[in-house]
């Protein structure tokens, strides 16, 4: 019986990750035409240890203008989530600067909200008196902030869940606590830690898609720490790639899809394109030795899997 031979398979011809339509350019001209909510200058981490210093962040410079949303990505060890603790005000940098609407921050603020990737949930209160935590700290009076918290929890689609104990909740609806929480005190800019990092699949889907909701309906600025390629893809207006440590800026790519995107765009030719600079800069084809294990050979030669 003959066979067919294979058809002729087409190389995929992909445009430059840089190539932007003229709807792109717009939307890239009218946020570089909004005021800049947070500036980071030259900003230095350096940790001491019993070997001595630890660099960590080298000489990073970067903006972020008002309802922009930027993911920081890199390897594991960058210095991700160094960054957006200094940004935060949690840690203090060795040298250089984070400024907010033009202060320097130098601590802890309710400007700031702060969403990580494990459950930082009160396992004592229910949804709405986690909400209403940070109101409270912050002097709003009961009545008032138990009415923000409804808002906020309503937002985030936990009406239903509203009097519900951490424990009685899914993770991706603990998130969305931690989201609302966070939100409730109105920050400028809420910073967001690898926050579906411990979701399965098909939550951290569903939660991608309630914060693109939420960030497209409130005045929200969001700086967005992921190590996944395609959720940064998917998400943000900009990338922020930084290198090995020390970490330091590799690249700033603006992402050439317009928004809002949805989980099909992953096979638009832009996004692939996108995707494989990253990859390239995340991990070079050049091999680095203590990526190769040393395993020694336990099958018989003639025992192949492929």
């Amino acid at each position: 019986m003959a066979t067919e031979a294979p058809p002729n398979h087409t190389p995929l011809v992909l445009p430059s990750y840089k190539e932007q339509s003229p709807e792109v350019q717009a939307r890239f001209q009218r946020i570089y035409q909004r005021p800049v909510v947070m500036n980071v200058r030259a900003l230095c981490k350096t940790f001491d240890s019993r070997t001595g210093p630890v660099e960590v962040l080298r000489d990073i410079n970067f903006q972020v203008r008002r309802r922009e949303f930027i993911c920081v990505l890199g390897q594991s060890g960058c210095g991700k989530s160094t960054l957006i603790r200094l940004l935060a005000g949690l840690e203090q940098a060795t040298t250089g600067a984070v400024e907010l609407d033009e202060k320097p921050v130098e601590g802890p603020g309710p400007d700031r909200g702060m969403v990580f990737q494990s459950y930082t949930l009160f396992p004592w209160l229910t949804v709405k008196s986690n909400v209403m935590f940070g109101l409270q700290q912050k002097g709003t009076p009961k009545d008032k902030a138990e009415e923000e918290a409804r808002r906020w929890v309503d937002l985030v689609g936990l009406t239903q869940f509203q009097d519900a104990y951490p424990y009685q909740l899914s993770g991706g609806m603990k998130q969305r606590v931690a989201i609302a929480r966070a939100l409730a005190n109105q920050p400028r800019v809420l910073l967001m830690d690898e926050p579906f990092g411990a979701l399965d699949a098909q939550t951290r889907s569903q939660m991608q898609f309630h914060l693109k909701q939420i960030w497209m309906n409130v005045d929200v600025t969001i700086v967005f720490i992921t190590h996944d390629l395609d959720e940064a893809v998917l998400m943000a207006d900009r990338i922020i790639l930084l290198s090995a440590r020390p970490g330091r800026i590799a690249e700033i790519i603006e992402v050439p899809i317009l928004q809002p995107r949805t989980p099909e765009v992953q096979l638009d030719p832009r996004f692939i394109a996108t995707r494989l600079r990253l990859d390239e800069l995340i991990h070079p084809k050049t091999a680095n030795a203590s990526d190769v294990l040393p395993i020694q050979r336990m099958t018989a030669p003639d025992d192949e899997v492929l």
